[in-house]
Parts: structure tokens; sequence; C-alpha cells
């Protein structure tokens, strides 16, 4: 089985960590795995900025570079989400590259349900002593169905145990562009996520999406609160930052 592990650019400029962790949890369930080099980015900062050309650009590069593996997987909902579900609007009147791009979508995979759903990964690298509490980032949530997949395989890293949050399917704030554009919106809806994160008693926040991450760790720092934003894939493979 060869699978493409599409990095994204966030992860690949921000936190590499995250890629590394993916990387050695799809090796662990025996996955032959190709890094593409020249990857960079799904285009989403693009689309979501209604630049359409650099968009579709962007999407022709990902597509000759991950449809020669048998699966495409992303630590990210929100990059694998644009692959699979917004891709397909862009090459509606172009019948070949719609072909190709619906070959992709159908085996693109966000991390933790490919680990659950097709690796069936029956144990993890990682171990955690304490408490974490889990976000549904929106994209992993309402694109690619994740929600049972994450907490199926924390529960299988020694030591850690997971306490719920209230609305943990509510926005962090973040939306890519939208913090940007709506800044003040954002940081009362991050100010929100941050108060349900702190009731939890969690001394981490695990999830699934580092644009989610950054959002929710610099509330939290600006707070003076010092809780712990953790990429789920760092927890699995036990590699913490």
């Amino acid at each position: 089985m060869r699978v493409g592990l599409f990095v994204t650019c966030l992860v690949d400029l921000m936190r590499p960590s995250i890629g590394f962790a993916a990387l050695r949890l799809l090796e662990a369930g025996g996955a032959e795995v190709c890094v593409p080099a020249s990857q960079t980015c799904c285009g989403q900062p693009a689309y979501n900025s209604g630049d359409r050309a650099d968009t579709i650009a962007l999407a022709r590069k990902v597509v000759e570079e991950f449809e020669g593996c048998d699966y495409l997987v992303a630590p990210s909902g929100s990059c694998s989400g644009m692959i699979r579900t917004h891709y397909a609007e862009l090459f509606a009147d172009d019948p070949a590259w719609s072909a190709r791009v619906a070959a992709l979508a159908a085996k693109t995979h966000e991390l933790t349900d490919f680990l659950v759903n097709v690796l069936k990964l029956d144990r993890v690298p990682g171990r955690y002593q304490g408490t974490v509490t889990y976000h549904d980032a929106c994209a992993g949530l309402r694109e690619m169905g994740v929600k049972a997949q994450p907490r199926a395989l924390l529960a299988k890293v020694a030591g850690l145990q997971l306490t719920e949050m209230a609305d943990a399917e509510v926005c962090c704030g973040f939306g890519g562009t939208f913090a940007v554009k709506f800044g003040e919106i954002s940081s009362r809806i991050a100010d929100n996520k941050c108060q349900h994160i702190v009731t939890s008693g969690a001394g981490a926040v695990v999830l699934g999406d580092l644009g989610c991450m950054l959002n929710i760790e610099g509330r939290l720092r600006r707070r003076g609160d010092a809780t712990r934003v953790l990429h789920v894939a760092e927890v699995l493979a036990g590699e913490l930052p």
C-alpha cells in the first residue's frame, strides 16, 4: 500500500513535528509512505479569497503529485476536505481534469480516519500521563466525518484520560481568512472556546488541524493560560513538542 502524505503548508512552515508524527503513525500501520518533496499548498487560502486561477493551478499540482499513490492522507481535516469536497467544482467544465480530480478525491483521507478505517490500527506508539480534552475542528467534522476516529485512537494511548469539553463541535474562530477579515468576532469565538477548555480541567487540548491550534494557542497565551495545545498525531505517535 503506497500512501502519499500531504504534509500541508502550515505544518511544513509552522510545526513540522506534526508531519513526522503522521509519518511514524502511517509506517506503524504498515504503509509505504511517499512524501513528494515538491508539494506545497492545497489551494484553500486562495480559494477562500476568491482567487480561482491560483486555486486551480495549485489543485492541478496536487493531483499530479499524488494521483499515482493508492491513497492521499493529510493530518488536517481542512486540507483533506478541500481536496475531497471542493476540487470538483473547480473543474466542473473540464471533463478530463474532472475525472482525475474525482479519482484523487475518492482516495483522500484525513489522518485519523485513515488510521482507523483503512489501516485499522490496533495500537499506537504514544504514551501520555494526564487528562486532555478534544476540539472538533469544523472542516474535519463537517466535510470529512471525523468525530469518533480520533477519540478511538486516543483511547489506545497509555496513561491518557479524555474529558469532553462543552461545545466541542463549535468553531474556534479561525476559519482561515475569517480570523483576518473579522478579527473581533474571531477573538470572541476563540475566547468562548478557551473558556470551555479551561472549564474542562484538562491539562491539554488535542485537535486535528494546525490552523485551529494556532488560533486557540494564541488566544490561550494572551489570556495568560499555559494549557498545552497538541495535534492528535503528536499525541498518538508520542512525539510531543
